[in-house]
């Protein structure tokens, strides 16, 4: 394994620290998912197993979405 490919792989662990850029992102980011959600409640039935992987799936997707705005050195905090 070559050292370039070899941090790369280890900076998918690395955790980041927002800056207050970074902060406001994130709150925008889980205001897109809680609209989606309360749009989806309003149409679908939400007693239901398939509504629950409604709800995990767009928390993983909400997961991602952060860390793919994390991983921008702009939204960072320098350490």
């Amino acid at each position: 394994m070559n050292t370039e490919s070899h941090l790369m792989e280890v900076d998918i662990f690395k955790f980041h620290k927002l800056n207050k850029e970074g902060q406001v992102k994130a709150v925008n980011i889980q205001m897109v998912f809680e609209k989606c959600l309360e749009g989806l409640k309003e149409n679908c039935a939400i007693d239901t197993r398939e509504f629950s992987i409604v709800k995990t799936k767009l928390e993983e997707a909400c997961f991602f979405a952060k860390k793919s705005m994390a991983i921008q050195t702009e939204n960072q905090m320098e350490i």
